[in-house]
């Protein structure tokens, strides 16, 4: 066999570094949705009222957890540049301001959905039925918000140290203890959907305990103070200001998704619902790249190698359009499966394919966009993301405000919606995204 020319031996080295941080966040990423998944399938077989319900007050739970998610990302990032600057004690010290943060921030979230939670929920219109269990699941559910927030944190920092398995362990271990509890909770003591979420309060709680545990052993092995430093715990919030801008214009569109499938009526919102559980099993599994993009990025431009920074970019777009045709190919498949396995009711059911029929087109884009992402996170571009963010979102409302005005029936009216605000979405970032990447621009250099 001929020798490998310099250029596929830079190739192999660069895919091997993205395989191993890759692989394990693939499993972590996959896990995290299991939980909505599993919670679905089992609050499914309660009542469609339950699952509306379930998927009403996971809509406000998860716009709480996902405005948050520039703890995971900005940490990583902020970490690993860190590291390839040779500031292991520093990177570990940006870390741990970020877990205090993320309590900081959960807590008060915990006050906020207690207090004005069902005010919130109400905001959608639903049927009683369906507010009566939103209501029940979002106000225990967010028991467990300062150990959601704080496992971003945590994960941020153990990404950014170059470590993807420990999350995956935490990951998976969580998500089956999630099935275990809520078949005692839900189906053995009969709990409804207040089972699902005192499940999920549970796991997230414990998965806390074990990452911030990890955190912990680091800050004592580098001699990092563990107690709170206001000012650093400022300067992480101000830090993260523009990927919090970034996460809310998302945000924006999944939230009126969601009040326009609302309004299209109890069957396309529970069938929403599901949709948007597959997606997110899915096509969230691509976002393991992404994760993989922000700690190398980091890691290198922290070391001032630009030239290794451009070839993982590379890499990382066809390793993500690749990777969309595969998820695509699977989602097709489960398209024609997981319908009749998650709910038998057949209205659902025909809602739920013709979603997922749009997503099949949008993985490649997903992939594309995804990774990208990633990309910019680890370089510190985040201004231009919280800018690209806002204008793709707003760019996409008109679409979803001609569904609503519409009103198609069935399955027609779910399949419009999501070409409306998820595949015209991912299209406008791909867009953006693809134009930033091709110049120096969005390089900082350094830690």
């Amino acid at each position: 066999m001929p020798a490998a020319s310099p250029s596929s031996s830079a190739r192999a080295v660069v895919d091997r570094d993205i395989l191993r941080l890759a692989i394990p966040s693939l499993g972590a990423l996959v896990a995290e949705p299991l939980f909505v998944m599993i919670d679905s399938a089992f609050v499914a077989r309660v009542s469609t009222a339950s699952l509306a319900g379930l998927g009403l007050a996971s809509t406000v739970l998860t716009t709480v957890v996902g405005l948050s998610v520039f703890l995971a990302y900005s940490t990583t990032a902020a970490v690993a540049r860190a590291v390839g600057a040779g500031r292991t004690r520093e990177a570990i010290s940006r870390g741990i301001s970020a877990c205090w943060l993320a309590l900081a921030i959960g807590a008060a979230c915990l006050v906020l959905l207690v207090v004005a939670g069902h005010g919130i929920l109400d905001l959608f219109s639903p049927s009683p039925g369906v507010l009566a269990q939103a209501v029940v699941y979002l106000r225990i559910s967010a028991l467990g918000l300062p150990a959601m927030l704080a496992v971003q944190a945590a994960t941020g920092l153990v990404r950014g140290l170059q470590d993807a398995r420990l999350p995956l362990v935490v990951a998976i271990g969580g998500a089956a203890l999630n099935v275990g509890l809520d078949a005692v909770l839900i189906l053995g003591l009969h709990l409804g959907i207040a089972g699902s979420a005192i499940a999920t309060v549970i796991c997230q709680c414990l998965m806390a305990l074990v990452l911030l545990g990890a955190v912990v052993r680091g800050a004592r092995r580098e001699g990092v103070a563990l107690a709170p430093d206001l000012r650093a715990v400022g300067s992480a919030g101000r830090d993260a200001v523009p990927m919090f801008v970034r996460t809310l214009s998302l945000r924006a569109v999944l939230v009126v998704t969601v009040l326009v499938a609302t309004g299209l009526g109890e069957v396309q919102l529970a069938a929403h619902q599901l949709a948007t559980t597959v997606f997110n099993l899915l096509a969230l599994a691509l976002d393991a790249l992404a994760i993989a993009g922000q700690a190398l990025v980091g890691r290198y431009l922290g070391a001032a190698d630009t030239a290794t920074v451009h070839a993982i970019t590379r890499r990382l777009i066809v390793w993500g359009v690749g990777g969309g045709v595969v998820v695509g190919v699977v989602l097709l498949a489960a398209s024609y499966i997981a319908p009749e396995l998650f709910t038998p009711d057949v209205a659902v059911q025909r809602s739920l394919r013709a979603a997922l029929w749009v997503l099949v087109a949008a993985q490649p884009i997903a992939g594309y966009v995804f990774v990208l992402d990633g990309v910019l996170m680890g370089a510190g571009d985040a201004p231009y993301l919280a800018r690209a963010g806002a204008i793709t979102a707003a760019a996409v409302m008109p679409g979803a405000a001609l569904v609503a005005w519409w009103h198609p029936p069935g399955p027609l009216g779910l399949a419009a919606l999501w070409i409306a605000c998820s595949l015209a979405f991912l299209v406008a970032r791909a867009i953006a995204l693809g134009v930033r990447v091709r110049g120096d621009a969005w390089m900082r250099i350094g830690a």
